[in-house]
């Protein structure tokens, strides 16, 4: 089994550098135009030499702006992490849901006191008829 090991790491780093080339945008790309790149992850991934050129020289690798993550919204937001029961935005939106589900309740009460009372009506109904 151990010898099955070099090739299984071959084949894995062929098939990552393979569908990260993919991925990656053209404006990211540097040194040569992305087609060529995949040919060359491709025809000389067996020894190892396409995938460790592509990782090496083929990426423009940059860190994250600021930081932060490269979403816009987490880089206009603070970075530390503040627990759910520190955080207002989360407080009121479990206020807000709070008050959804209040209202839907409120609903569904309602409509169950309609319900029941045209049950009754209808019962009171089929009692007279039966009656007369």
């Amino acid at each position: 089994m151990l010898r099955y090991l070099p090739f299984l790491l071959v084949l894995a780093l062929w098939i990552y550098a393979f569908i990260d080339c993919l991925n990656t945008p053209e404006e990211e790309v540097k040194g040569l135009p992305k087609v060529v790149w995949v040919i060359i992850i491709l025809l000389f991934g067996e020894v190892l030499v396409g995938p460790i050129a592509w990782l090496v020289a083929g990426r423009n690798r940059r860190g994250p702006v600021g930081g932060s993550t490269p979403s816009e919204w987490h880089r206009n937001h603070r970075t530390e992490f503040v627990a759910p029961d520190d955080n207002p935005e989360f407080l009121k939106s479990l206020k807000a849901e709070n008050r959804k589900d209040e209202a839907l309740l409120k609903d569904w009460e309602a409509d169950l006191r309609r319900r029941e009372e045209e049950l009754k009506r209808r019962e009171e109904q089929s009692r007279s008829d039966e009656e007369s």
